[in-house]
């Protein structure tokens, strides 16, 4: 299988985030990058995998330990047995999830500017109350899919 090309801005990053922390951005760490950035939406491990089959099982859970551990990646624990994985906001887009809580799939949605503003002006007044100083935010909707309830 050839190899999946990549955003070189983002390649550019996650290899500076590597060598950040003494690790090298190897072929098999740049491919695993390649799934996660062409994957439509946060990936289970199996989904990786069948995204590209030369990537050794075991080398994409020590992988992807390393990659979110330097920032490059991100894991969305779910209430079914598979984490998703995904890269970065950073590296990305800002974004929020919807995730199924019967089935564990998890899909990518943006808000427009207006709504976004609005929810970190709401989301500041809490912190404000409370002293906490917010870097960022994250918002996960549960509930079912519409797999899930048509089921």
């Amino acid at each position: 299988m050839p190899p999946v090309e990549i955003n070189a801005e983002i390649d550019d990053e996650v290899s500076a985030l590597l060598r950040q922390a003494d690790q090298r951005y190897t072929r098999g760490r740049r491919r695993l990058v390649a799934v996660l950035q062409t994957g439509n939406g946060p990936l289970t491990i199996t989904q990786i995998l069948a995204a590209d089959p030369s990537l050794p099982q075991s080398s994409v859970y020590r992988n992807l330990t390393i990659l979110e551990e330097v920032g490059a990646v991100t894991r969305i624990a779910t209430r079914d047995d598979f984490a998703r994985y995904e890269l970065a906001e950073h590296l990305t887009e800002h974004h929020h999830h919807l995730i199924c809580s019967a089935c564990g799939d998890v899909a990518d949605f943006s808000l427009d500017a207006r709504a976004e503003a609005s929810l970190d002006g709401a989301l500041q007044q809490v912190a404000d109350r409370v002293g906490f100083d917010i870097d960022t935010h994250r918002l996960d909707l549960l509930g079912t899919c519409a797999s899930c309830d048509d089921s």
